[in-house]
């Protein structure tokens, strides 16, 4: 039985990897920005999943993949809560909410068994600083706190709230590409 929904949160592929702008061209940023969301949302394979975006070229690939779209509501950390909603608003009880440029995702089995139990699984960056993929249960009020040093802010979120923690280091869900030098990883592949 399918206890979890995957949030998807994707601001645009237009305006996306602007951090890679002078390595790449807008057009091949695009090109990237949709390559790496279509892994990602290959990886949610048959779990319910929904993409929190206002952007129109992004809400369209959503539905082209049959994906449900949710409009954005400006940060990062309100679109994880509003993804979390639209999951709980399914009857499911986990929300994995996994960020739209992880290249190497495959599946997200890992982070998907814990349920309804009072568990937040975290995947740490490749650079153990971010939070790439994090799965928290639905009912509880777990604070998103995205940016730089995520990671330690969500674990900290966790023991606040008295939850149980589980670290995922997965490679395959570890590695986002933020910075020229996960692009040239990315390519030496």
């Amino acid at each position: 039985m399918t206890t979890a929904g995957v949030v998807i949160p994707v601001r645009a592929f237009t305006q996306g990897k602007a951090r890679l702008a002078g390595k790449l061209e807008p057009s091949a940023r695009i090109e990237l920005g949709r390559r790496l969301a279509n892994a990602v949302a290959a990886a949610a394979g048959e779990l319910p999943a929904v993409v929190v975006s206002s952007a129109p070229e992004v809400r369209d690939w959503a539905r082209d993949r049959a994906l449900a779209v949710i409009d954005d509501p400006g940060t990062l950390d309100r679109a994880a809560v509003a993804g979390r909603a639209w999951v709980a608003g399914r009857g499911l009880t986990r929300a994995v909410v996994v960020h739209a440029d992880l290249p190497k995702a495959r599946t997200l089995t890992p982070v998907t068994r814990d349920g309804a139990r009072p568990i937040v699984t975290l995947v740490p960056c490749h650079r153990d600083d971010g939070t790439p993929v994090l799965a928290v249960p639905v009912d509880v009020p777990f604070r998103f706190a995205y940016g730089p040093g995520s990671f330690r802010r969500h674990a900290a979120e966790a023991r606040r709230l008295g939850l149980g923690l589980r670290v995922v280091r997965d490679p395959d869900l570890a590695f986002d590409v933020d910075v020229s030098d996960d692009l040239a990883a990315l390519r030496n592949q």
